[in-house]
């Protein structure tokens, strides 16, 4: 059997590896995250015209865009919109779209859609949302919003422009995918799952968003593996390349190593959602765990290599490394997630 990529998807790895660099720079990842929105808008148009949009795409080859978004750092709602609202919808939005699931007392989206104190009221032919929600990303720039409700029947999703009023950003690590809290008083929206059919629409939702979060954090290992061997190759120390010393060397092996585990739990877990197979929670879980905290121990060690450096405002890495510990706290944590796999192995 091969499980290896096909041509036309490494093509399209190939085209999203040489815009995103030619066209974000460190420079220019820089200026957006630590802009007033968090991003640039005109980035939108440009990934549509390449193709990042198209409702053709499957769960692969997000996969490899996902990959390379997050090795160059990305700022701007293309995971919210493709991992998060396009499994509800049924097809990839053409506006940056988010969802609206967390509130207190659901750890995670498996339980958002037991119970919801946003609730949806009928209003005539139309329905009406009134509640708040906690944690929403990218909510800020995006264009409209899925909203977890509950309603008589169970909880179901519905659809809602953004508040003129209402949304509320929140202090993040990670600038370039800020959070923003969520306020709705009689907001008019569309019902774009029933009342009821809520559980079963994000469990979906979390095997797609991990999975490809999953390969996001390859991306961002990659990074870190890249810049901290080439530093290892061209600092000098004591008339020796540092790479040269096993106390550097051995880092950077260590990190490679743990990279290509994590890359091929990632293509796993991407391949397993694609194919709806019988053990996806299973190979989510399992890349979440290694992909998560490898990318984060491959910015660690890229910052130890580089002596420091790595976490100055002047070098990229940290922002990587805060993307990392983002990615590794989505839905979950490592105390979690590895009491999942110890219970689909042992029960």
């Amino acid at each position: 059997m091969d499980f290896a990529f096909s041509e036309e998807q490494e093509m399209l790895r190939a085209a999203a590896r040489s815009w995103l660099k030619a066209q974000y720079p460190a420079d220019r990842m820089v200026s957006a995250a630590d802009s007033e929105r968090g991003w640039d808008p005109r980035s939108w148009q440009e990934l549509d015209s390449l193709g990042w949009l198209d409702p053709g795409l499957g769960m692969l080859e997000y996969a490899v865009l996902a990959e390379e978004a997050g090795y160059a750092l990305y700022a701007g709602p293309w995971w919210s919109t493709a991992a998060l609202a396009a499994p509800v919808l049924g097809a990839m939005p053409d506006q940056p779209t988010t969802l609206a699931w967390a509130e207190p007392g659901t750890p995670d989206l498996r339980s958002a859609g037991r119970s919801s104190t946003m609730t949806a009221t009928r209003a005539g032919e139309a329905w009406e949302l009134t509640g708040s929600k906690l944690r929403v990303p990218d909510l800020a720039i995006a264009d409209s919003v899925l909203v977890v409700a509950g309603a008589e029947g169970g909880s179901g999703i519905w659809q809602t422009q953004l508040p003129e009023h209402g949304v509320t950003p929140l202090s993040t690590m990670d600038t370039t995918r800020r959070l923003a809290g969520l306020r709705l008083d009689s907001a008019a929206a569309t019902m774009v799952i029933e009342p009821g059919e809520a559980s079963d629409v994000l469990v979906r939702v979390r095997r797609r968003s991990v999975a490809l979060l999953s390969c996001e954090a390859v991306g961002i290992a990659q990074r870190a593996l890249d810049l901290c061997s080439a530093h290892a190759k061209e600092r000098i120390q004591f008339g020796r390349p540092i790479g040269s010393y096993q106390g550097v060397s051995h880092r950077v092996a260590d990190v490679y190593t743990a990279l290509q585990l994590s890359r091929s739990l990632a293509y796993w877990a991407a391949w397993a959602v694609d194919a709806d197979a019988p053990d996806v929670d299973h190979a989510v879980t399992v890349a979440a765990v290694s992909a998560g905290e490898g990318a984060v121990r491959a910015c660690e060690s890229a910052i130890q290599v580089m002596g420091g450096i790595g976490f100055t405002w002047d070098h990229p890495v940290h922002r990587s490394y805060k993307r990392a510990q983002w990615i590794a706290a989505f839905d979950g944590t490592a105390r979690s997630r590895r009491a999942e796999v110890a219970a689909a192995l042992l029960d």
